[in-house]
């Protein structure tokens, strides 16, 4: 509150966040009508007009501070009695949850006007309307997210990242802080680096077996505890899952209320680890340099660095352009053929559908993506000029395991920008025309014309590509299973 109140004496500064206008006027109601007192005797008693204390008790108007102290004493009671956390009784707290659904979205926009609230209306018609106003909420959440609202955002999305080349200073300057205030020298983050970054924002690191299934991490804000899986240990980088985590609260986020933001946390995330990670005030003099010596390499930025390859490859995007001066373009797409994850700033024409989305869009067989799955040398990384009508690319690629299957991950820049990486003498060739269909998307004439009518395969269909996204705030997160895991394992 930003009133008189900030200032009362005699009651913590620290509890204005617990009260408002209307819990402070149902709660002089609550002590009133308890020591059956009219409101006329009330405002006779403190010199105020009735009209004046009902605006109070319905918390269209704050009190100043000598008027809360006037209602106090004629009430019996006490300041700290009006302004105390503890909660009201049932009506008063539907009467205040049903207020605020007034002045919300879902009310306005179905065209329904603020009424007062008065004591005939029955309790169980209030519960029956706040229970009303949140299953059309949820409802609107569920519309929302659609496979069609998903495909918008990521368009959205991939824009604001073209505009930028990638590169979003505020997250740079928030890593560069945060590694100052922990004294991290440069190089390689270590794992205690990954602890200290988290006591420095108040949490200590938990590793349970029981960690719910449809989450990477649990962080109880409340006790001030970070929960991870402890196979973690064990298998995969311990630090990108602790940062990852930290990062949402590093940057202050909300629960979000559409799939855009969702997805907007999740790139934020992800470009924060990274940042931390692989700093850009060491890692650009190292890019630099292999770019004056013509030896730019992903393999040499993870190595240098101790991450994965897809880490690599997402901070070089992040820099390449800014610092480097080239265009580039990212791709993960799954064993399956499927883009599942894409950037670029260099005209590359990638396959999109009349949306203009590329994730869940088939890669051409002839790219470097695809092509990587059929090499058998999977120590070294796979280098491949690819003629399109656009233009040529060169490409470098890995194939990496998860859970999810085999993805590759390539990194692609323009012919003329070749010369400042290595493995720009490869020998391998693709030519793609997946512009037109006689590309890769349909079979050559001859054996389309021997089997189109002899065969009838049993598709295999991943349940995700037939549903819609999973409702809720957080996609595909039982919140059930998250709160009953944090009752488990809060302190006691």
């Amino acid at each position: 509150m930003t009133t008189s109140l900030d200032h009362r004496a005699g009651v913590d500064l620290a509890d204005d966040e617990e009260v408002d206008p209307l819990t402070i006027g149902r709660r002089i109601r609550q002590l009133r009508t308890a020591r059956g007192m009219t409101l006329e005797e009330l405002a006779a008693a403190v010199h105020r007009a009735p009209s004046q204390l009902s605006m109070i008790e319905n918390g269209r108007r704050e009190p100043k501070l000598t008027l809360l102290r006037g209602i106090a004493r004629a009430l019996g009671s006490t300041l700290d009695a009006l302004l105390e956390s503890e909660p009201l009784d049932e009506r008063a707290t539907l009467e205040i949850a049903l207020e605020r659904a007034m002045k919300g979205q879902t009310f306005q926009a179905l065209g329904i006007a603020p009424f007062r609230i008065g004591k005939t209306v029955p309790t169980d018609a209030l519960k029956a309307m706040l229970a009303l106003q949140t299953e059309i909420e949820r409802l609107r959440d569920e519309r929302a997210a659609t496979p069609e609202e998903a495909r918008r955002a990521n368009v959205a999305l991939r824009r604001l990242m073209r505009t930028q080349n990638n590169y979003f200073p505020e997250l740079e300057e928030q890593a560069r802080s945060l590694l100052d205030a922990v004294d991290h020298p440069g190089g390689p983050l270590t794992q205690r680096t990954a602890s200290d970054i988290a006591a420095h924002l108040g949490f200590t690191l938990h590793y349970v077996p029981d960690l719910p299934q449809t989450t990477r991490s649990v962080a109880d804000i409340k006790n001030g505890r970070l929960y991870l899986s402890s196979r973690l240990t064990t298998k995969g980088d311990p630090r990108t899952s602790v940062l990852q985590a930290l990062s949402s609260r590093i940057l202050g986020h909300r629960e979000p209320t559409s799939y855009a933001e969702f997805l907007r946390q999740r790139v934020e995330t992800n470009y924060l680890t990274g940042a931390l990670l692989i700093p850009e005030a060491h890692a650009v003099p190292f890019l630099e340099d292999a770019k004056k010596d013509r030896a730019i390499s992903i393999e040499d930025l993870r190595d240098a660095y101790s991450v994965s390859y897809e880490t690599a490859a997402h901070r070089f995007t992040n820099l390449a352009t800014r610092h480097l001066g080239i265009p580039v373009h990212f791709l993960k797409v799954h064993e399956s053929g499927v883009i599942t994850k894409v950037y670029e700033n260099d005209d590359v024409n990638f396959p999109t559908d009349r949306l203009g989305a590329i994730e869940g869009q088939m890669c051409c067989r002839k790219w470097t993506s695809r092509v990587v799955f059929d090499v058998d040398d999977h120590f070294n990384p796979y280098y491949q000029y690819t003629d399109t009508g656009n233009g040529t690319y060169w490409c470098t690629a890995r194939v990496e395991l998860s859970s999810e299957g085999a993805h590759s991950i390539s990194v692609g820049v323009r012919f003329d920008d070749t010369k400042w990486f290595l493995g720009r003498d490869t020998p391998n060739r693709g030519v793609s025309k997946h512009s037109v269909e006689v590309c890769c998307r349909r079979a050559p004439a001859e054996l389309e014309s021997a089997w189109r009518e002899q065969s009838w395969p049993n598709v295999r269909t991943p349940r995700t590509l037939l549903a819609t996204l999973p409702t809720g705030a957080f996609p595909g997160v039982d919140t059930t299973d998250v709160y009953e895991f944090l009752e488990a394992h809060a302190p006691r």
